[in-house]
């Protein structure tokens, strides 16, 4: 669509942004207009099912140390300023803003009208500004995507402005490098330059709400995964990369409200987002269908290798990076709740792969366990590809999405807390990672046992269960499971040393305590009293 077809109101939208071009301006093109510029333009291409895959370039993931907040009268005393809530002056984002929109004058762009939130009350609408169509693609499969005749009245309240090529001056613009994502409150802007990683779009407007919502509206923003039962029983899903949020709540008989970002109000949990943004490396049919099965045309896949000699992709291979992924509309899971709104949740998990094999498969958690729990977000991964690393390295991420919180993460657990206590819900802890010993001498827990617990737990079946409390960590350790061996359900047990597992707890009690040092001082006696005990 040219820039003389282009709806009045967004074209005058656009100058009114200070953004004048004589190129072409593609306004709401569909998927696969999008996908046929990307490959004429030799950006992309087309794998054998269809689907559009890209190269994203110099950036195969987010850049936290170089995403920026606008330090302003609004934000000054609220945002909780940290090593992820980086402060920038407003002269450098009005420097910048201006910088951008000479670029982009000289630029062919892509625009499109979307919006977040599927609960009304709290939609927010977005305006997407790209200088490429397959950044332009991802987010019509990322956000929400308006009606037509919401178009014909649709106003924009925030923007995003990305342009990959665009590279920010160390020297002059107040920026680590030469890319940057900056967020301004007050301007209600994120503007994204310098680097292609599309998800830094999706995570741009994922913090704004981690900010609009519990600050000012009273709904707790959370990153998770949710479903719901067809009993209308909602279940949230939080974890950190790896730990199988997304590959657990992908439930055949359960439907999909979503599989990354959600607010809780005081009677439904709703999706932020009309797509997924799943990891596909090592992505199988057997193991994971649904998400096999989305990547086809519409989607977008970025960063996979190719088997030699076809369009088929590789999904073991590494080679560009680890963090390969799809984007797709909710539409293409055949489960996926429309709209995307839950009841109120009956259950809650908090997922860690504890590659140091101490934490139980399956635990009940207390509100003030949870809530310490919550604020920790901890996960411990495999070492990486250094030879002859073996050690586990332990992760902690408050609220499991530190980089995306512009509060303090007590904030959020106070939030949670509040309306675990009202609405009576269970929280489990569920261990994904190893048994038996620590990666290198346990196994990893099985995938059927890990379905059965949470299965359990989500049929009540767990509720009248017999438990004994973790020494360490203090949570209630169920003594039978439906579909579970009884041996594999206290740690402990598991290790042939068990001098070698005491010790092994107390070493990882003590890094928990450590990690919460910094969040003490904002945070309630009930959750301080949840801290291990060494």
């Amino acid at each position: 669509m040219s820039i003389s077809t282009l709806p009045e109101a967004p074209s005058k939208a656009l100058g009114d942004l200070g953004l004048n071009t004589s190129q072409p301006i593609h306004y709401q093109l569909t998927p696969e207009e999008l996908s046929n510029q990307a490959v004429e333009r030799g950006e992309a291409i087309l794998n054998d099912t269809g689907a559009l895959v890209i190269n994203t370039g110099e950036f195969t993931g987010r850049s936290p140390k170089d995403k920026f907040t606008v330090k302003d009268e609004l934000t000054a005393d609220s945002v909780h300023w940290n090593d992820f809530n980086l402060p920038l002056e407003p002269k450098y984002f009005d420097q910048m803003y201006e910088k951008m929109m000479a670029y982009l004058g000289t630029k062919e762009i892509w625009v499109r009208d979307c919006y977040a939130c599927a609960e009304e009350k709290y939609r927010l609408n977005i305006r997407v500004i790209n200088e490429n169509p397959w950044s332009n693609l991802f987010a019509y499969n990322m956000f929400l995507r308006p009606t037509e005749a919401a178009l014909e009245n649709f106003t924009a309240e925030w923007h995003i402005i990305q342009a990959p090529g665009f590279k920010a001056d160390p020297a002059t613009d107040g920026t680590r490098q030469h890319n940057f994502a900056m967020v301004s409150f007050t301007k209600k802007m994120i503007l994204i330059g310098g680097t292609g990683y599309t998800g830094e779009m999706k995570k741009g407007i994922f913090t704004i709400l981690n900010y609009i919502l519990p600050h000012q509206k009273n709904v707790l923003s959370m990153h998770c995964s949710a479903n719901m039962g067809s009993e209308g029983d909602t279940a949230i899903f939080f974890g950190l990369s790896g730990t199988g949020k997304t590959t657990l709540s992908a439930d055949p008989k359960r439907k999909l409200i979503g599989d990354d970002e959600h607010g809780w109000t005081d009677n439904s949990v709703f999706n932020f987002e009309g797509g997924c943004y799943a990891k596909t490396i090592d992505l199988s049919e057997e193991k994971e269908p649904e998400i096999f099965n989305a990547i086809r045309p519409g989607a977008l896949v970025e960063n996979v290798g190719f088997i030699d000699g076809t369009n088929k992709i590789d999904f073991a291979s590494k080679a560009i990076t680890e963090n390969t992924r799809v984007s797709y509309p909710l539409s293409f899971i055949s489960n996926a709740l429309e709209p995307s709104i839950g009841k109120t949740p009956k259950n809650i998990f908090f997922l860690t792969a504890d590659a140091y094999g101490i934490l139980p498969p399956v635990s009940k958690l207390t509100a003030g366990q949870a809530m310490y729990q919550f604020i920790s977000g901890y996960t411990a991964k495999v070492a990486g590809t250094e030879a002859g690393v073996t050690e586990p390295k332990s992760t902690f991420s408050a609220c499991f999405g530190a980089p995306f919180l512009p509060l303090h993460p007590g904030k959020y657990a106070e939030m949670l807390g509040k309306k675990m206590t009202e609405n009576n819900v269970n929280v489990w802890m569920i261990n994904t990672g190893w048994s038996g010993g620590p990666y290198g001498v346990g196994q990893r827990m099985k995938l059927g046992y890990t379905r059965a617990m949470i299965t359990a737990a989500l049929e009540g079946k767990l509720d009248n269960a017999e438990f004994e409390t973790h020494p360490v960590f203090g949570m209630q350790m169920p003594k039978e499971c439906p579909g579970v061996p009884a041996e594999v359900l206290n740690p402990r047990n598991t290790w042939a040393n068990k001098e070698e597992y005491d010790a092994k707890a107390k070493d990882l009690a003590g890094q928990f305590i450590k990690n919460f040092e910094k969040y003490a001082s904002g945070v309630s006696e009930e959750i301080l009293a949840a801290a291990p005990k060494v």
